[in-house]
């Protein structure tokens, strides 16, 4: 059922702490962690505890928490310092999109340039 903890997902298991991730921030409706292939100095995953298939999934049904996961990649842009030089923050939605986790979550990626367009 969506929005319940799901037995074979990654991300839930995370946030129940039998899956170990470095955590740098957490809120009662978000987790914060680094990503364990990161793809620039700053590479943090931000999830909503809730379980939604991604991100248009969570906004439609819990709009607020879709809001908290958009604060929370703020403030981890803030904590590691990458808000004065830029960051980029990505939803990847879809296999063909390079979603390979199945729980909507948010790539926090800063500390060197990126291009445009990406990919």
């Amino acid at each position: 059922m969506a929005g319940e903890p799901q037995a074979d997902c990654l991300f839930c298991k995370i946030v129940s702490g039998d899956v170990p991730a470095t955590v740098v921030r957490e809120t009662e409706t978000t987790l914060a962690f680094r990503d364990i292939n990161p793809q620039a100095p700053t590479h943090v995953l931000v999830i909503p505890r809730v379980h939604y298939p991604d991100a248009g999934t969570l906004a439609a049904a819990e709009p607020t928490i879709a809001a908290d996961v958009l604060r929370e990649a703020a403030a981890v842009a803030v904590d590691d310092g990458t808000d004065g030089s830029g960051y980029r923050i990505v939803f990847n939605t879809g296999a063909g999109a390079g979603q390979t986790v199945f729980h909507a979550h948010a790539h926090v990626l800063g500390g060197r340039g990126f291009n445009w367009p990406p990919g």
